[in-house]
């Protein structure tokens, strides 16, 4: 059971009726979230990376690391920006990778329910790898889920993040996205007070924004999920066999 989250000071209201879930890419329907950017992302191929099966002198098949699509300044990444970073693992890990994310977005939820404990366990854990998670909304659904998140305690965002991937299909496709992310969100200690004061929270949902557009604008992300890992950009899910492929020379 999640705790209450403190009622936040309500502003604009954002729209989370007769929304069109989208996937993984940018709304088709052209209407922006409150305050949003209306770039359009193009859509790339978020499917799971091949690992290769070609067989090494060990037992077991190796797994190729996946070619990069491209590189950007680290040192910018991890500039600070407007919302808290959501972290986990040491500060001072040789390897940060970076997750963009949208909570609407299938090929994420896959990544968080089969991957993402795995790759914890064996590289944040132990002190390897430092993990971000940030926001790359694509419809006002998965800025309004992100943002009940942010609203939570801040020790309960990952678990909440954790069981909106896990419902995902009971909310991201529902039709009254509101009722079913209120019953989510009450599970998680919200009243119906503090869920109305977060989702009308306007500065929040600009900051979201403005982490989104900095991505697209400044490190190529166009798709989720997109992976930043020391400064290489790697977009789709993967197989915690094919990060361990990009993460191992690192260490």
């Amino acid at each position: 059971m999640f705790l209450k989250t403190s009622r936040l000071t309500a502003a604009a209201t954002v729209s989370l009726l007769a929304l069109t879930l989208v996937g993984c890419s940018d709304s088709s329907d052209g209407t922006p979230q409150a305050g949003a950017s209306t770039e359009t992302a193009a859509p790339v191929d978020t499917a799971a990376a091949t690992p290769s099966s070609e067989v090494t002198g060990s037992t077991s098949p190796a797994v190729e690391a996946p070619q990069a699509a491209g590189e950007v300044d680290m040192a910018a990444v991890l500039a600070p920006g407007p919302l808290k970073e959501m972290a986990l693992g040491d500060e001072n890990a040789p390897v940060t990778i970076v997750e963009y994310m949208s909570m609407t977005c299938p090929h994420c939820a896959a990544f968080h329910e089969e991957n993402f404990k795995p790759l914890v366990e064996k590289y944040v854990d132990t002190g390897k790898v430092r993990f971000i998670l940030r926001e790359f909304p694509f419809d006002p659904r998965a800025a309004a889920a992100i943002m009940l998140a942010r609203c939570a305690p801040e020790s309960q965002f990952f678990p909440m993040v954790d069981v909106m991937f896990k419902q995902q299909r009971s909310w991201a496709t529902a039709q009254d996205g509101r009722a079913a992310l209120l019953q989510i969100a009450r599970l998680a200690g919200f009243t119906q007070e503090s869920f109305e004061a977060c989702l009308t929270n306007q500065k929040l949902l600009d900051d979201v924004n403005a982490v989104r557009t900095k991505a697209a604008n400044e490190f190529g992300v166009q798709s989720t999920p997109t992976f930043i890992i020391n400064g290489k950009r790697y977009p789709g899910n993967m197989s915690v066999e094919t990060m361990s492929a990009i993460i191992d020379p690192l260490l």
